[in-house]
């Protein structure tokens, strides 16, 4: 990820938006429908496949992947994610319903999009956005995009947080970087059921996450800490 977001964006070779949305750009519309953010921007035209990831030469192949290239002041977008996912979300559509058959490449897709819309909105703001503060809002986002769909509160929350295994390629400092995400998202969404979900109050939880949306790395980790205390 870049520790700077720059003003533009493209993606060389980018596949063109299909007349009807793909299941990433429904999720697309969902998160900034959920936020009451506009990027402008169509994630079904910044996906690519295997072979275009290819030709960028990357050490690693994750089965989702945002990829960055700043130039000046433009910064060109390309997301990947696996083909096998979101054709498995064409055919078990979370909006009706999210079970063991479409879950974890649910929360796949959502990380993907997440970071894509995240990194469009701060590049359009020309504002400075770090790897861990785009894990953290990815990992919020999961929570927050199932418990729309499911409502499944502490079930939900030590299944996206609990039960989780790391990468083993990662780094030391990847590897901190993820377990910081993971865990501090884990104590706000904590934070939400008890605030909110376990009191039926969904109108609330989403203002709620609508202002940490907005806020830089140090101020959402300042909400965590008010809002678990």
């Amino acid at each position: 990820m870049a520790e700077r977001a720059a003003a533009g964006s493209g993606a060389a070779e980018a596949t063109p938006p299909a007349e009807t949305p793909s299941v990433l750009g429904r999720l697309q519309l969902g998160l900034e429908d959920l936020y009451r953010v506009r990027t402008d921007l169509a994630v079904d035209a910044f996906v690519i496949d295997h072979q275009q990831r290819q030709q960028a030469g990357l050490t690693r192949a994750p089965r989702e992947q945002l990829l960055l290239r700043q130039s000046g002041d433009d910064l060109d977008l390309a997301l990947f994610v696996d083909p096998a996912t979101v054709a498995n979300l064409e055919r078990n559509d979370p909006s009706h319903g999210l079970h063991e058959g479409n879950f974890s490449d649910f929360c796949l897709a959502v990380e993907g999009v997440s970071h894509f819309v995240y990194v469009a909105l701060c590049a359009a703001g020309d504002r400075r956005v770090s790897a861990l503060e785009l894990e953290l809002q990815a990992e919020v986002d999961k929570f927050a995009c199932c418990v729309l769909l499911s409502r499944r509160g502490a079930d939900l929350r030590r299944r996206l947080y609990s039960q989780v295994q790391f990468d083993a390629n990662l780094d030391d400092d990847e590897r901190a970087r993820y377990r910081t995400a993971n865990d501090q998202a884990n104590r706000y969404a904590a934070a939400l059921e008890r605030r909110f979900i376990a009191t039926d109050r969904l109108t609330q939880m989403l203002g709620d996450l609508r202002l940490f949306y907005r806020l830089d790395l140090p101020a959402k980790l300042d909400h965590i800490g008010r809002a678990s205390g």
